[in-house]
Order: structure tokens, then C-alpha cells, then sequence
């Protein structure tokens, strides 16, 4: 097997809208760094299953429907709003992932150990060798446990849940924030009970809560951690 090189990969995890996408893009962008947000894969994933009609709760399914499809992830090209395109067979799927529907069933399928297992080599592939900002939910545990720099941040469930509905209400997408709290309440409790991959933050990991705090405030945080731990490389420390 290949040994990968992920020295200068940024892991990024925490719960859902706790401002790890934004952060990650401003962050890529001031270091010249590839932006991966890995839980696009697991959208795009729950998104083809409801297209090709494979059961969510179908596991091994779900693992061979990886096998014929094909996820990619790039720059964004389109302004608006969002980070990275996300193209599932060739087609922008950008939005189609984050919708309430997929939010409802996609910690189910990134739940399963065969979906992980299969997804797994895709991202690790993805970062070899790379400069680059990876976000989810167990990068630095069990993805990219070898990165340079692991960050977990965190905010409360009611300022995730206020951002997650003012980010819904952009996109014309109506709900309350009592639907949108429930939502990420029911998230939280399933990925950080699951057997596999469950969301924490790692042992060496650095971890910030984004409540109150300006974006820019967190990624020039982040940034000094992250050209501190180069120079001490370059250093041979």
C-alpha cells in the first residue's frame, strides 16, 4: 500500500453549522489551499440513492451504488453563494444536497460503516500530497487522523440552529427555527452515538467555539496555528 503524504492537511470537524464551511473557505483561500468539504460526498451519495432508488436503509446498497457513480468536487464557478461545486455524474448538484430532504436522511447513510469504508480511499486520495482544508465530521479521527493541523469548532445548538436558518432562508428554502433546531438536535444525537466514526473531537485536535465570534476573527486564528506548525516543520522542530 502507498504510503499518502497528508502533513500539510488542515482537518477540520464539528457539528453541522458550526461555521466549519465558511471558515474553511476563507481559510483555503488565504493559504493557497485546496477546500474539500467531505460531507458533500455523503450528500451526494444520499442524493443519487433517492434517484436510483436504493433503499437508505440498504448499507450494502448503498456501497456498490458508489461504485457506479461518480462524485467529483471542484472550485466554484458559480457566484452564488456557494463553495465548491459538486458535480454527481456530471451533473451540479451543488444545491440539490442541501436541501431539508437530504438533511433529513444523510446522517443515516454516512452512519454506515460500508458507505464510510467505501468513501474513505476517495478522500484520502483526494488530499495526498496537497495543501489542502478537508471538513466534516471525523477528518482528523479517522480520515486524515495524519494531518498537519486538526480543528474542531464548536458553537451552541441555538446559534447553529439561527445560522442554519438564516442560510435557508437565503436560498428560498422556508421553515422555523423550532423544525431547523429539532433538525440539528436529531443530527448531533445521531452522529455522536453512532458506532462508527463518531463525531468528537480528536485527542490532539484544537478546539474553538465560534459562538459571538467574527469569521474573520476564527480563520486568522486558525491560520497563525497553521503557518506556525510549517515554520517548525521548515525548521526540522
Amino acid at each position: 500500500m502507498a504510503v499518502l503524504d497528508h502533513h500539510r492537511v488542515i482537518a477540520i470537524d464539528g457539528p453541522g453549522a458550526a461555521g466549519k464551511s465558511t471558515v474553511a473557505l476563507q481559510l483555503a483561500e488565504h493559504l493557497g489551499a485546496l477546500l474539500f468539504d467531505t460531507g458533500a460526498l455523503y450528500r451526494a451519495v444520499t442524493l443519487a440513492s433517492l434517484r436510483h432508488g436504493v433503499s437508505g436503509a440498504d448499507a450494502d446498497g448503498l456501497a456498490r451504488l458508489i461504485d457506479r457513480i461518480r462524485i467529483e468536487i471542484h472550485p466554484a464557478s458559480v457566484a452564488d453563494g456557494r463553495q465548491i461545486d459538486v458535480l454527481l455524474d456530471g451533473e451540479d448538484v451543488t444545491w440539490a444536497i442541501r436541501t431539508p430532504e437530504i438533511d433529513a436522511l444523510v446522517s443515516r447513510v454516512a452512519a454506515y460503516p460500508q458507505v464510510r469504508d467505501a468513501l474513505l480511499p476517495v478522500q484520502r486520495e483526494i488530499a495526498d500530497g496537497k495543501t489542502a482544508v478537508l471538513v466534516g465530521r471525523d477528518i482528523g479521527t479517522v480520515v486524515i487522523p495524519e494531518a498537519g493541523t486538526k480543528i474542531y469548532l464548536d458553537a451552541s445548538t441555538a446559534e447553529r440552529a439561527r445560522r442554519r436558518l438564516v442560510e435557508l432562508d437565503s436560498r428560498g428554502i422556508a421553515s422555523s427555527y423550532d423544525v431547523v433546531l429539532h433538525d440539528l438536535q436529531r443530527r448531533d444525537a445521531h452522529d455522536s452515538e453512532r458506532a462508527t466514526s463518531p463525531l468528537r473531537a480528536a485527542p490532539d485536535a484544537i478546539v474553538i467555539d465560534t459562538d459571538g465570534r467574527a469569521i474573520e476573527d476564527i480563520v486568522h486564528e486558525i491560520e497563525t496555528t497553521v503557518r506556525s506548525h510549517w515554520e517548525s516543520e521548515a525548521r526540522g522542530e
